[in-house]
């Protein structure tokens, strides 16, 4: 809801640039826009930075291109991320299950104190436990948002405002335009994360996709086993004879009986999500135990602390990324970064639809992505940017999310620097900047030779 200032909401913070939601994108927009010299405070609801990152899987993907020769994709403070990964303990570069491009896998635990790293060298504020509430807004501009905390309710007042939540939460409480998920295509669908310990990596590793996916088939089909996707993944992690995975499949929405769309974004709908995809994650345990080679001896020692959404609402920018867009690896004039995944739409029923770019080469992300069309100093970054939901599926990886954060960050430095909103910035100026910080906006001329 958009509200009115009042004076018994106490201000705890005014800053030039606040980010709300601390996943992928708004921990790089944070980093991104403190190294510029703008006052920075990043807020999340969650006790702990990361989001989907550290909450629910262990795996960049987006760095590279799949296809027959990885080509990187990704730069500038994603790879200030791996590096501090790697300072902390392993890190595996591994091919993805379904040829998505290699994956980038990590320690979730370590990854939490990465991002807290990195945020607060580069000068930035974090509030924790705080969810946000409210939006203030005069003639499109948001002077203020209300948030949750321990102590009460609070405000915050900023000059630019990025919008990491995912859930484009402070557009919609402020009444900006966007898509909800579901309106003109079905949403992908939620997953419920899970680890396991003392798997015999060895007798694993022995049964290829095929063979897995087959057991999984099998054992649905003997009535025996509540396994709604059948061709889920496991993959290894940096901890010996412990495997992730993401196998479980829930219904990302449902329509009221007036036809509004009801989704992660109702705490009802929610709540059940939540309950019931640990309920399926413990009948996927069963399974492995019982029918996959390797697992045996195999326990639960983790479920994914929350629910894994996919797409909720998706704000309409100043552009929109499109699935000709993707398919035809188009590049723009204002491209941010790159993005060379496939569309992967984990859609109801059994398997995922996977669609492809040609080989090697990726689809830019334009910055009027980024700029949200009703506001006018609102920036969105991470997986509600101003895209269909075909674009959505290839450009939501995590990777695209810090090169999105990286930019939207920038930008709103700059803004602020400028004395001008985001949509008056010179574009030019910010591609200079984030190439100067390591971003990739162009492919480079040879590709790798292979992937590590």
């Amino acid at each position: 809801m958009t509200v009115n200032a009042t004076v018994d909401v106490p201000v705890i913070a005014t800053v030039d640039v606040c980010v709300i939601g601390a996943g992928s994108a708004g921990s790089t927009a944070a980093i991104a826009a403190a190294r510029q010299g703008a006052s920075v405070l990043l807020i999340d609801r969650l006790p702990f930075l990361g989001g989907t990152s550290t909450a629910v899987l262990d795996t960049f993907y987006g760095f590279y291109t799949p296809g027959t020769q990885a080509r990187k994709v990704v730069g500038g403070i994603a790879d200030d991320v791996v590096t501090a990964l790697r300072a902390l303990g392993p890190v595996i570069e591994r091919p993805n299950t379904y040829g998505a491009g290699t994956g980038v896998t990590y320690l979730a635990e370590h990854l939490k104190v990465a991002w807290e790293d990195l945020v607060r060298q580069a000068g930035a504020r974090v509030l924790l436990h705080a969810l946000l509430q409210g939006a203030e807004v005069r003639d499109g501009r948001v002077t203020g948002v209300v948030l949750a905390t321990r102590a009460g309710p609070a405000r915050v007042i900023a000059t630019v405002f990025v919008d990491a939540s995912g859930d484009a939460d402070l557009c919609a409480f402020a009444g900006f335009g966007y898509e909800t998920a579901g309106e003109l295509d079905p949403a992908q669908t939620l997953t419920t994360t899970f680890r396991m310990a003392n798997v015999d990596l060895g007798r694993r590793r022995a049964i290829p996709k095929a063979v897995l996916h087959q057991l999984m088939a099998e054992a649905a089909e003997s009535g025996d086993y509540d396994l709604p996707r059948r061709e889920g993944s496991d993959h290894v992690t940096p901890v010996d004879g412990m495997i992730a995975t993401v196998m479980t499949r829930l219904d990302s929405y449902r329509r009221a009986p007036d036809g509004r769309i009801v989704n992660a974004t109702d705490p009802w709908f929610l709540t059940e999500a939540e309950m019931a995809g640990r309920r399926q994650a413990l009948e996927y345990v069963r399974f492995l135990v019982d029918r996959v080679p390797g697992y045996e001896c195999a326990s639960l020692v983790a479920l994914g602390t929350q629910v894994g959404v996919r797409e909720t609402r998706r704000v309409f920018g100043d552009a929109r990324l499109t699935r000709n867009d993707v398919l035809a690896a188009r590049s723009f004039d204002d491209g941010i970064g790159l993005c060379g995944a496939p569309i992967e739409d984990h859609r109801a029923g059994t398997d995922t639809a996977w669609q492809y770019l040609p080989d090697g080469e990726a689809v830019g992300i334009p910055y009027g992505t980024l700029v949200v069309r009703d506001a006018a100093n609102v920036l969105v970054a991470g997986r509600c940017f101003s895209a269909t939901h075909d674009a959505h599926a290839s450009v939501r990886s995590m990777a695209q999310c810090m090169a999105m954060g990286q930019a939207a960050g920038t930008a709103a430095a700059q803004a602020v620097a400028a004395g001008c909103d985001p949509r008056g910035i010179d574009v030019a100026a910010l591609r200079d900047r984030l190439r100067a910080d390591g971003a990739i906006l162009e492919l480079a001329a040879a590709p790798r030779a292979s992937a590590r």
